[in-house]
């Protein structure tokens, strides 16, 4: 235990993806007194660790997919449990403890995907149970009194096991939402419970031999079912109450063995998603174009022709994705190109000849699919899609100017506007001149002018108002910048006193409680947001030196003042205010006056000169399209022959080859030696201002220097240590969150364990877990609390959990992060090496060393394998 204090203050923590086997739980978890919710998934668990029985205020349990037996007996003493999730494990019934069930708050539980053989007997004592999970066990019989007390049910899965009944009690739930019953031999089930359950929602009966012959009466009745799953059943044709559901969203009726569809599905106006694959079909019917709301539409394995696709289904203007795969389609209706928002169009296995010429005209169309189609044409696409011409139609009239310039137009003659060259027209403008006509206008509008200058008073009569000089603020001009990388976005909206502190030449909110605290290092800044007598927003700005601040915080401080001021828009200017010298208006701000602190509480943006002692690691190098630096103990014992190493001791930084590198392939150990030096030439220009060396070594050539940097003797017998099916462990992010009074500390999901810096917010703090390095990322616009917890916590975390002895905790700031760092980033300022000394010939003859991995962005996808 690191011995920070935090642990009582925990109120929830996520280990998933952790190794506990082999009794490698943290014992310190005993400690989280105060902790509410544990996530144990994927951690290799054989039983509950003891430590979880100590946590009495803990609410949410998690530990799915590991390998538990046996939940214990003293797991009911958690007095305060109200989630019971432990799904994908290998409990039996002897493993399910008796008294849990009899917890008054216990409201999920969740004990799918295990090896029950029945329904624990005291379930039925869970009065508060609104959740209950108990599928994919081997259950073949549902005691009739376990739903009279579980009145209390929103969501019921029972699917996957050996049903072949249900009690009648059912009809009790009448709360009941959600009902899945898949996967179970129901065939002499009739249900005549379902009508009775008035507040369901979903129904899920795929796989349970319904016919119509037991199929159940009454759904008809339940005006709230949005969701019906009937598929891979023995049904002829639809059932005639299902035409009744108007409520329907999504219906699924695939696998069956449907020949046709009623005419009245027009009922279905709310239906979304219609799934009607794998049946029989041969026709779609005619009022199919009413269902105004259907977005999906799959018709895949069925029977249908041209003909049986009705002409009018381009009035389905809503549909996304039409899918008619393994059909007997040699043509497709024109109509069907109509669907404006049509994106996937799946269409393989069919026999097309070819398509419409309109489909090139879909505006939204992402994917289309015709494989298996041998005899399939493509239609050539429109002559005005081929060419990259742009037309334009702009209007040039004299009238058209005149109102895109505000001005009033001129009347219309009522004559349409003839063109210059026809030469009836240019006769009879030549007439209007002869007659006077033109003459006549001229004259008439010479002696307006004079009639207005008679009226006009005389201008050298006119006293002249002086012209004011301008304010000051109007000559500035509101610099291009993105305040909101500096402050944030709701600034100065609520009435009040907003602080901030400069720490590396940007401000950090300070906590309200140490308003009017001030550092007599450090310098500050002070916002104060009133309401003024025209009821509308207004601010002053003050910004406070201390008296022994550094001259970067002194000149941040005036800046982002002025910053904050552009931001808000304020008409006042920037108040400095100084130490043991500020104004009373100033003073006034803070109730209990300005208080000094002796030292400082931030750090300086400017270097200072100091004994940096640099810590010695080890990293071993591998990946070509993207290079892995795994860290490793800086020791003799570590190096293996058939890698690349980085050791890196401050002002030298070597790069180790081993003799059997050249070995694996000489493309693959070249491009690893590329960039590992490469991200040793970063380490240096960026961490230790170009003044460190990096040197090379290869294996029985080392130098004295790096045999004194690792503390051993030389040696040219270096052998393998590494296991062949070694996998560097998963990254895990964990983001801090801080509460009143309370920590947590959740993982963030990693699509497909690839680390992007999107992961990452300016105003959290993340702990990244490698391992064999932990990291704390800082955000710019996190607080100064939230940043101490972190620190407190990543130690705690480093020392609980099974790792090296050498494994060290690594401070991060946003904008100044270590390379290290980044490189367990992708696209985060990789290192791409490239060869100048290779000639082209030697390119073309072996190939280039490395591969650039590039992700194709297709806004159409056309899959065709003609």
């Amino acid at each position: 235990m690191a011995a920070t204090g935090v642990l009582p203050f925990v109120r929830g923590v996520d280990f998933t993806k952790n190794d506990f086997k082999d009794g490698k739980f943290p014992h310190d978890v005993a400690d989280m007194t105060g902790l509410r919710w544990l996530r144990l998934n994927k951690t290799g668990l054989h039983s509950i660790p003891p430590e979880i029985y100590k946590l009495k205020k803990l609410e949410h349990f998690n530990a799915t997919r590991n390998k538990i037996e046996n939940l214990g007996d003293e797991l009911a003493n958690l007095s305060a449990l109200r989630t019971l999730n432990c799904r994908h494990n290998r409990l039996v019934d002897e493993g399910i403890p008796k008294d849990v069930f009899s917890l008054e708050d216990l409201q999920v539980v969740d004990l799918s995907h295990n090896n029950l053989k029945e329904v624990p007997p005291e379930l039925e004592k869970a009065k508060n149970c609104i959740v209950l999970n108990i599928a994919n066990n081997n259950i073949e019989m549902i005691p009739n009194q376990l739903f009279i007390n579980l009145t209390d049910l929103i969501f019921v899965d029972l699917s996957d096991n050996h049903l072949e009944t249900l009690p009648p009690q059912m009809r009790r739930l009448t709360n009941l939402q959600t009902l899945i019953l898949n996967n179970n031999p129901l065939i002499h089930a009739q249900l005549r419970q379902l009508p009775a359950l008035v507040a369901l929602e979903t129904l899920q009966m795929r796989n349970t031999q319904r016919t119509l012959a037991n199929f159940p009466s009454g759904l008809d009745t339940l005006s709230n079912l949005q969701d019906i799953d009937l598929s891979g059943n023995d049904l002829p044709r639809v059932p005639e109450t299902l035409y009744k559901l108007t409520a329907i969203k999504r219906l699924n009726l695939s696998g069956n063995k449907i020949q046709e569809l009623s005419l009245v599905i027009d009922t279905w106006v709310n239906l979304e998603t219609l799934n009607l694959s794998r049946n029989d079909l041969t026709a779609l019917p005619g009022s199919l174009h009413k269902l105004s709301s259907l977005k999906k539409l799959y018709l895949n394995s069925n029977k249908l022709d041209f003909e049986g696709i009705p002409a009018n289904i381009g009035k389905l203007h809503n549909l996304e994705i039409f899918s008619a795969a393994y059909n007997n389609l040699e043509l497709i209706p024109e109509g069907l190109c109509r669907c404006g928002k049509l994106k996937k169009l799946i269409l393989n296995g069919n026999r097309l000849v070819t398509l419409p010429d309109i489909l090139h005209l879909l505006p939204d169309l992402e994917t289309l699919d015709v494989r298996d189609n041998p005899d399939l044409v493509m239609p050539p696409k429109p002559a005005e899609m081929k060419k990259s011409f742009e037309y334009y139609n702009i209007d040039f009239s004299l009238n058209n100017q005149l109102r895109l310039a505000g001005a009033p137009t001129a009347p219309s003659t009522g004559q349409s506007p003839v063109h210059k060259s026809d030469p009836v027209a240019r006769k009879l403008r030549l007439r209007r001149r002869r007659d006077g006509q033109e003459s006549e206008k001229v004259l008439k509008g010479m002696r307006d002018v004079a009639k207005e200058k008679e009226h006009m008073p005389n201008l050298e009569e006119e006293v002249r108002e002086p012209l004011k000089p301008k304010k000051w603020n109007e000559h500035l001009q509101k610099p291009q910048l993105d305040y909101s990388e500096i402050f944030d976005e709701d600034v100065g909206q609520i009435p009040g006193i907003t602080c901030w502190e400069i720490e590396n030449f940007l401000p950090n909110p300070v906590d309200e409680a140490m308003n009017g605290k001030f550092y007599e290092a450090d310098c500050y800044i002070v916002l104060k947001t009133y309401i003024d007598d025209t009821n509308s927003i207004n601010w002053q700005i003050w910004f406070w030196i201390g008296e022994r601040a550094t001259l970067d915080k002194k000149a941040c401080s005036a800046i982002h003042a002025v910053n904050l001021r552009n931001l808000l828009g304020a008409e006042g200017r920037t108040i400095r205010e100084e130490m043991n010298d500020e104004s009373d208006d100033f003073l006034d701000l803070f109730e209990n006056g300005v208080s000094y602190i002796e030292g400082g509480r931030t750090a300086s943006g400017f270097f200072t000169v100091e004994n940096i002692v640099y810590e010695p690691k080890l990293y071993r190098a591998s990946g070509v399209k993207r290079i892995h630096l795994e860290r490793t103990e800086p020791k003799l014992t570590h190096l293996d022959r058939r890698y690349v190493f980085m050791f890196d001791v401050g002002m030298n930084i070597f790069i180790w080859t081993g003799k059997l590198a050249k070995g694996v392939t000489r493309t693959k150990t070249r491009q690893e030696l590329l960039n590992a030096k490469l991200i040793a030439e970063k380490i240096n220009k960026n961490e230790r201002k170009n003044k460190a060396e990096i040197l090379m070594e290869s294996q029985g050539a080392e130098s004295s220097e790096f045999w004194k940097a690792l503390g051993e003797s030389p040696t040219p017998h270096i052998g393998e240590c590494v296991p062949d099916d070694f996998e560097p462990a998963e990254p895990r992010m964990y983001k801090v969150g801080l509460g009143m009074g309370y920590l947590e500390l959740p993982q963030v999901e990693i699509p497909h364990n690839v680390l992007t810096q999107k992961l990452l917010d300016s105003k959290n703090v993340f702990i990244l877990d490698c391992k064999s390095d932990l990291f704390v990322w800082i955000g710019k616009k996190s607080t100064r609390l939230i940043r101490a917890a972190a620190l407190k916590l990543s130690q705690e975390l480093c020392a609980m959990i099974d790792r090296p002895s050498f494994c060290s905790v690594t401070r991060c700031l946003e904008g100044a992060e270590p390379q290290i760092f980044k490189t367990k980033f992708i696209g985060w300022d990789d290192v791409i090496a490239v060869d100048y000394t290779r000639t082209a010939e030697s390119v073309i003859r072996r190939g280039a060393d490395m591969k650039a991995s590039q992700r194709p962005i297709c806004i159409r996808n056309v899959i065709c394998h003609v």
